[in-house]
Order: C-alpha cells, then structure tokens, then sequence
C-alpha cells in the first residue's frame, strides 16, 4: 500500500532537508511538499533529492481563469473585457479573493489584508528578525509604486532618505532579497539587446496580485494602468513558461525580452493605449532598432489592431485569453 505525506510551510522547520530526504528513503511513499518561500527548494534539499523531484510553481488565477470561476462564457464575442478586466485588477485574482465577492469588496480587501499581515510577520519580519518594520514597510510601498519601473536599492535608499528615514542600501537590497524569495515581488533583470547580455543593476519589479496595491498604496492606485496592465502581461509570460528579461537598448527599452523552452525569442512591448502619436513612437521605436529577426509584439488594448514593419499588434485581453 502506497503512503502519501504532505509537508506544509516545512522550511519553517531546522535540518528539514534530511527528514524529507529520509522519508524518501521510506518503501511505498510519496512525498508532497508545499510553501510559499524560495527556500523551500534550498540548495541542500535540491542536492539530495537531485533528479528525484518535480517542482511545480503556482500563481494566482490569470484573467482566463478568473472569467472561469466567475462564470464568464469567453466565447461571446460581444462581452465587455475591459470591463471585466477592471474587475480582475480592483479586486484580487487570488482563488480564495474570488470567492468572497458576493460578499462584497470589503470582505475581499479584509482577506487581502490578513493575508499581507500573515506574510510580513510570519513569513518575513519574523523569519529574518527585522525590527526597523516601518522601514521595512516603506521599502514595500516604494516597489508597489513603481511597478515597472527601473529601480535600484541605492534609489530607493535616496528616496526614503528625502522623506527623512535613514535606511543603507545594502539593508534595502536584502529587504527586497526577503519580498522576492517569499513570492510577494517577482525580480525581472535588464538584458543588453545589442550585447546579448544580462545586465546586474536596475531591475523592474512586479507584484504576485496587483489586488494588493489597494492595501499597500490604497485605491487610488499612484501606479497607472500601463504598468497594472505590464503587470498583468508579465505574470501570463511566466505561467506559459517563458524565461524573461527587460531589453534595453542605448536609446530605449523593450518591456519584455523572453525565452521559450526551445529557445526562441520574442519581443514585447506593453501600453493601455496608442491612440496619441508620441505612445506610438514610444513603445514602436525600439522596435524599429533592433535588427533581428525575431517577433516583436506590441499589445495595447485597442480593438482595431494592425500590423506595421514586422511589428505584430494584438488585442492584450484576446492575448491573455489565448489558450
């Protein structure tokens, strides 16, 4: 008779490594591990446990799924996506958020901000002993505020050094080590399109639900709906199993540079809107300098799309519906 263990949170355990590796030892087991930090796969469980295990990473609902659960037939083509992607980015697209919406907002924002609080003490504050938690807070604020954005922990460090709180770079930079490890941030590196090389300094940052963003920065939401919708198109990336990178360029960048499993490239550029002509030339030149041949994308959520110069624009709704 097969045994099944499940292993929640184990990595809160010490020497957890050997007491799984031991279990696997055990005859008719099977072994389920689950958290939500990236320690979880530390370097000593993956040595030994090499080529014996499966990782599988899970992020919330994508905008295909959230239509799903709320009972959205996706085949009508006269639905109001715009409207209903709005929804999805005010509200949460986490499984157990969607759950309480008959109940109203108030109790999705009540069950976002509990599960915030869970994450910062137990999983952060708690785990790396941080007792500065109001600096530790800001340095949260300042990322979801600049989602998408280029940013360095020495920039930030200047930005909360103006606002009068004293906090090094080096302390910022494990603060944000500590968000990105328990999956709350996603690091996104820049890639050197021209030199074919990844770059070390001034990463973008993205949000694991932007329904976040109403507890850490309030409603008003000072991050704009380009980079909400950024947001949303990098967590898609990821899910269909791209490596991802930010292009940049010596007179522009690109919003996405990513790898598929075969290694073939493709380029993305991410806007609400191109309706203005300095958008357009905004998010269209740096495609027009690159000078490979690999597809470039542009998705905007205009319905009326049209191609240009081997540039391929989309609808970003019908994309991110795309099976």
């Amino acid at each position: 008779m097969m045994n099944y263990i499940f292993l929640d949170e184990i990595q809160n355990i010490t020497d957890f490594e050997k007491l799984v590796d031991g279990l696997y030892a055990t005859k008719n087991t099977d072994i389920y591990i689950t958290g939500s930090n990236a320690n979880l796969l530390s370097s000593e469980l993956a040595t030994l446990l090499s080529g014996r295990y499966i990782e599988i990473s899970i992020l919330p609902f994508s905008f295909s799924e959230y239509l799903e659960t709320i009972n959205i037939d996706k085949e009508n083509r006269y639905l109001n996506y715009e409207a209903l992607f709005y929804d999805y980015v005010n509200e949460t697209s986490l499984p157990k958020g969607i759950d309480l919406r008959e109940e109203g907002y108030d109790k999705i924002y009540e069950y976002l901000e509990a599960l915030y609080a869970t994450i910062i003490e137990k999983d952060i504050t708690q785990r790396h002993k941080i007792y500065d938690k109001r600096a530790f807070g800001n340095v949260v604020k300042f990322l979801a505020n600049n989602l998408g954005n280029r940013v360095s922990p020495n920039s930030i460090s200047k930005a909360l050094k103006a606002d009068s709180q004293n906090v090094h770079h080096a302390t910022v930079n494990n603060f944000i080590d500590y968000l990105v490890e328990s999956f709350v941030f996603y690091r996104v590196n820049r890639f050197d399109i021209k030199g074919k090389k990844q770059l070390a300094t001034l990463e973008k940052y993205y949000i694991v639900d932007v329904g976040l963003l109403n507890v850490l920065i309030g409603r008003e939401r000072t991050a704009d709906r380009g980079h909400i919708l950024e947001n949303v198109v990098y967590l898609e990336l990821l899910r269909r199993g791209y490596k991802i990178w930010t292009g940049t360029l010596r007179n522009g960048e690109i919003d996405f540079v990513v790898k598929n499993r075969n290694g073939e490239i493709e380029y993305y550029q991410v806007s609400w809107e191109i309706s203005l002509d300095k958008t357009q030339r905004r998010e269209l030149t740096p495609f027009e300098n690159i000078k490979d041949n690999y597809p470039k994308i542009l998705l905007t959520k205009e319905s009326f799309t049209q191609n240009r110069a081997g540039i391929i624009h989309k609808n970003v709704f019908e994309w991110l519906l795309k099976k």
